[in-house]
């Protein structure tokens, strides 16, 4: 919870010092700081009582002071100052998509507005249409901002409520038997709008009171002698229930729902002449048949034990009872990652650095896939830079036998279908993935147009994050999938499931189109950095929920046979 305190708190320095004019490098070491904070795997508190925050990149002397400041006093003074010396509705307007900190500055100075309302309220006359470099269209875009704010406004990404949930539970760990998170956030579904915990307990009240005064907590909602329900940072709310531990089974399975899997369950259970609820599993005497597991329920209806993520009335219960649930890809399955950028275009980290956190994970194999010369603002490589990263990558595929490296790219489909590399270059590497980066308002036809004729290309291996969507920042591309999905069942073109929980792209319904058009997919992380290695089960549980099989996936194949699956 600290690190996500710590990280939010620096975010918004850096938004208030933007805002002020500051000198560009100094918000861009706050940002810094609050990305890689926000990605550590470690506890940030163990961290500076160890004395190494220094290890952190991006972490000097000052930003240590600060960190051991919040640590100390839940505050930074830095903060607090800045927060009076700017007004905080101006932050506030700063998460606008379309808004940046000049944008706003430039229109608080001119009217004022402090309030997304106010700034709505304006956009609908004519008046930002006097502001120098202001457009109809900047006018558009900046609505169009505060349409996407207001969707994600309540709504929380995977991969911040995940890592959350799980330092609530370990908190709750000693007043309780038993604890986990459950609801939408164990069945993963990408975005969340509470977290719901569970917990099994003899003495409710001492758990319930462990729960309120949690350091995390902002705000009490309501409390009773077996729920509670509280507000945490970034008005996140988190309820708890408290059961019998005879009971935790039978909750578990009902707190995790989803609501038409439970009414499905509930009638079989019906039918068998017995009674589902969250306290267990009862004949017509009302005596007990189990509840103390979650495998018992499933077992006593004469089912196997359905796993969470597939839990949302999609047929599973059908499949299960036919024994035909799919044998779901798992996360020690994938044998490597083919998506990962270093310091040749926009990563964090050089080639050998990025091999050797692999090989650290285990992977057997990665592709090296820095960005084409036409994305410029990602440090695309020259023609004669992707040479060059190209012998490097066979340096080191030499150099390190436990782990194979392959020379690869994530080439730019130009606007008209073609790649940013011609197919001389591209012979000459292992891996190629394509993907769209420009061009994203052409029209439903051009667009597919484009992505299909990037999977003829020979060399195409996937299409990377194939909508481009940006959870709760970009809408995905007005693509046909449809017949996307055609040209890559047919061309033996993989689709991406990227991992980066902003991204998660393919999603769960996609991916479920995937399995029945017999497409295979990759699950991988585009890491830009280390910690970014740490999001690739967000990206296997999307494709869990998608009933996608390991025989599906590229990317747990061995590297030879991973190899020999090439376009048609």
């Amino acid at each position: 919870m600290r690190n996500f305190e710590i990280a939010f708190a620096f975010n918004q320095i850096a938004d208030l010092l933007e805002i002020q004019g500051a000198n560009p490098f100094r918000v861009r070491a706050y940002r810094r700081a609050a990305l890689n904070i926000e990605g550590l795997a470690d506890n940030i508190e163990t961290l500076s009582q160890q004395g190494g925050l220094h290890d952190i990149p991006g972490i000097g002397g000052d930003l240590a002071s600060k960190i051991d400041e919040y640590l100390r006093t839940g505050t930074i003074e830095f903060h607090e100052q800045l927060k009076k010396e700017v007004p905080l509705g101006l932050a506030k307007i700063v998460e606008i998509p379309s808004v940046g900190p000049k944008t706003a500055k430039e229109i608080y100075d001119r009217f004022r507005i402090e309030t997304i309302e106010d700034l709505e309220a304006i956009c609908k006359t004519d008046k930002l249409m006097g502001v120098p470099g202001f457009k109809q269209k900047t006018v558009d875009n900046i609505l169009r901002g505060i349409g996407l704010y207001r969707r994600r406004k309540g709504n929380y990404l995977l991969g911040r409520a995940v890592p959350l949930a799980r330092e609530l539970c370990k908190y709750l760990e000693g007043c309780a038997e038993r604890v986990a998170y459950a609801g939408s956030l164990r069945r993963m579904k990408e975005i969340v709008h509470d977290v719901d915990i569970l917990a099994a307990s003899k003495d409710p009240a001492q758990t319930i009171q462990a729960f309120l005064t949690m350091p995390y907590v902002q705000s009490v909602l309501a409390q009773g002698g077996t729920k509670a329900s509280v507000r945490i940072q970034d008005d996140l709310q988190v309820d708890l229930r408290v059961v019998d531990p005879q009971s935790w089974g039978a909750a578990m399975h009902y707190f995790t729902g989803s609501k038409a899997h439970n009414i499905r369950m509930r009638e079989r259970a019906i039918k068998q002449g017995l009674k589902l609820n969250e306290y267990g599993l009862f004949d017509a005497s009302e005596k007990r048949l189990a509840g103390t597991e979650e495998e018992e329920i499933f077992e006593k209806l004469g089912l196997p034990y359905i796993p969470p993520v597939l839990r949302e009335d999609w047929g599973e219960i059908e499949a299960a009872a036919e024994g035909n649930l799919p044998n779901i890809v798992q996360p020690e399955d994938i044998r490597g990652d083919l998506h990962m950028h270093t310091t040749w275009s926009d990563g964090k980290y050089s080639a050998e650095e990025m091999v050797e956190a692999s090989r650290k994970r285990g992977y057997k194999y990665i592709a090296l896939t820095d960005h084409s010369k036409s994305l410029g603002v990602a440090g695309g490589l020259s023609d004669k830079d992707l040479m060059k990263h190209t012998e490097e990558c066979r340096a080191l595929d030499a150099k390190y036998p436990d782990i194979r490296v392959l020379a690869g790219t994530e080439v730019d489909i130009r606007q008209d279908g073609t790649l940013d590399y011609s197919d001389e270059l591209l012979a000459k590497l292992d891996f190629v993935v394509a993907s769209l980066h420009s061009g994203f308002k052409q029209d439903r036809a051009t667009l597919t147009a484009r992505v299909v004729r990037a999977m003829q290309n020979p060399y195409v291996r996937v299409i990377g994050h194939p909508t481009g969507r940006l959870l709760g920042d970009r809408d995905p591309y007005d693509l046909d999938l449809d017949e996307v999905m055609k040209e890559a069942a047919r061309t033996r073109t993989c689709l991406e499931v990227n991992s980066n929980f902003h991204r998660l792209d393919l999603n769960d319904v996609h991916c479920r189109k995937a399995r029945e058009m017999g497409v295979h997919v990759i699950i991988s992380t585009d890491s830009h950095s280390y910690d970014d290695m740490l999001n690739l089960p967000y990206g296997v549980a999307t494709a869990q929920r998608g009933w996608i099989e390991k025989d599906s996936v590229l990317n747990a194949k061995p590297v030879e046979e991973m190899l020999a699956f090439k376009p048609k």
